[in-house]
């Protein structure tokens, strides 16, 4: 046993850093989501419906504020210029850092000025508003650091953090929920107190690195880039958070509560789908840099496999699910996983696409793409979900992240065409298909839910396809690590 354990471990010192540090930023995505995932059948019982609503529309608000704030500085700006010039990057980063502070302190007066008039208009508290401005700060802080982090490969710390903080969160928020009379504020103090202490030492390291809050040249051009992508990024977000926040004014905190549940739910499997971006990200925009864009598709149709089949796991164990993680009052959310499991999928698709026109500076066209995608939610929630309840939510939402993948696609098309000479990066019938074999089977499943025997059936025939695919299987995560490896 201690030969063959040595011997594993030879192996994975003998991997170069890239394929040891893309290994362990799966890890770091898995824990911070699995951890959040794995706690909630536990708040579930500590919060009734009403108040896991009330704590699901705060999280929907603090995602829309948080644009406003941050402004998303320690996204697409900030990855675009790290990768571009590595030789300036520690000012880069001290000065986007400093801007952050900036931004957040401006804002948190502008909220105290006026709190009376946001604390109407959002429903919160004022102690639960301060605690978001607090949570929208030490998450850009450590986003600018992560995102550091993964272009070097420097994992360990990441790692290490990411342990600590995700096993914190639910046991500070329990600790808090159990001895708390305002169980819904307790539960949001303990995450803002997690973030603060665990992610403030990250702004200072990165200062003392770069030794300047301030430098005008990289605060214009990050103010300049974001800017146009203020109404992509509050796009985003009200893919995810209208439909919460307008089902609690539309139908009551209880739907609400459901339907999040639900949402939560069908969002376990966005750990794959953050972890494979992270991972991929550096490396998609070093193959544009490099021209090398037909490798980009090399990982783009079997990772896209991959993403529909552990999403069609979920719809297929709905039932099952719903009945771990909460408690008989929630049962009605299995009919709304199905369609945000589907739209899960095609979140994914989008970072294929607009990798392009982040790359290329075509802003413009991410905005576009985003905003209609997020108008078209808000105007089908509001007709839908009066007639047909908080159920229709969850297929306007998939209706509109078909329409935002499609319109960054076309976007991307016309980036190749000016750009690329209009190379063809992606095929468009092999990109159906697979959408379409996969919405087919989660359909067929949904429709299985009140006949078990039939549905295990089918599960059963597909971890058998799986089992005759393996040899598939394992090449395709070879290819990704080969892929990700730049060889």
């Amino acid at each position: 046993m201690a030969g063959k354990i040595k011997n594993l471990l030879n192996k994975y010192t003998s991997l170069p850093i890239q394929v040891r540090a893309a290994f362990w930023f799966l890890v770091c995505s898995f824990m911070q989501k699995g951890i959040s995932t794995i706690t909630t059948p536990i708040f579930t019982r500590l919060l009734s419906t009403e108040e896991y609503g009330q704590y699901s529309v705060f999280n929907s608000w603090l995602g829309i504020v948080s644009i406003f704030v941050s402004m998303n500085l320690y996204c697409g700006v900030y990855m675009q210029r790290l990768v571009k010039f590595i030789d300036t990057r520690d000012v880069y980063s001290s000065s986007l850092q400093g801007l952050t502070l900036f931004l957040t302190l401006i804002w948190t007066v502008i909220y105290l000025l006026f709190h009376s008039f946001w604390n109407t208009l959002l429903s919160l508290t004022t102690v639960q508003m301060l605690a978001m401005l607090v949570m929208i700060w030490a998450s850009a802080v450590f986003g600018f650091w992560s995102s550091a982090q993964r272009v070097d490969f420097s994992y360990r710390k990441l790692v290490l953090v990411t342990v600590l903080v995700s096993i914190a969160k639910p046991l500070v928020g329990i600790i808090f929920v159990v001895n708390a009379d305002d169980k819904v504020t307790a539960r949001i103090l303990g995450l803002a107190l997690v973030e603060l202490v665990g992610y403030s030492w990250m702004f200072v390291s990165q200062v003392r690195r770069g030794k300047r809050l301030f430098v005008w040249e990289n605060w214009k051009f990050a103010l300049l880039f974001n800017l146009p992508l203020v109404p992509h990024y509050l796009s985003q977000t009200v893919l995810n958070s209208a439909d919460r926040i307008m089902i609690g004014k539309m139908v009551g905190d209880d739907a609400a509560g459901i339907y999040s549940l639900a949402y939560s739910i069908s969002l376990i499997m966005t750990m794959f789908n953050t972890a494979l971006t992270q991972t991929l990200e550096p490396w998609r925009y070093k193959k544009l840099k490099e021209g090398k864009v037909d490798d980009i598709a090399k990982i783009a149709y079997p990772s896209l496999i991959m993403i529909a089949a552990l999403n069609l796991i979920v719809i297929a164990l709905a039932p099952e699910v719903v009945a771990i993680f909460a408690p008989p009052a929630y049962r009605d959310a299995i009919w709304v996983i199905p369609p945000v499991c589907m739209s899960v999928y095609f979140m994914f698709t989008y970072g294929y696409f607009a990798v392009f026109e982040f790359y290329y500076e075509k802003t413009r066209y991410v905005m576009v793409a985003t905003t209609a995608g997020a108008v078209l939610n808000i105007i089908l929630n509001y007709i839908f979900i009066d007639i047909y309840g908080y159920y229709a939510a969850g297929y306007t939402t998939l209706v509109c992240y078909i329409v935002y993948s499609f319109a960054h696609y076309h976007f991307m098309r016309k980036i190749c065409r000016e750009k690329l000479g209009g190379k063809k990066v992606y095929s468009m019938k092999k990109l159906l298909s697979i959408s379409a074999v996969f919405m087919i089977c989660g359909f067929v499943f949904m429709f299985t839910y009140r006949l078990a025997a039939i549905r295990y059936g089918i599960f059963a025939a597909f971890i058998a396809l799986a089992v005759l695919c393996r040899k598939w299987l394992i090449s395709t995560v070879k290819q990704f690590v080969s892929v990700r490896n730049n060889k």
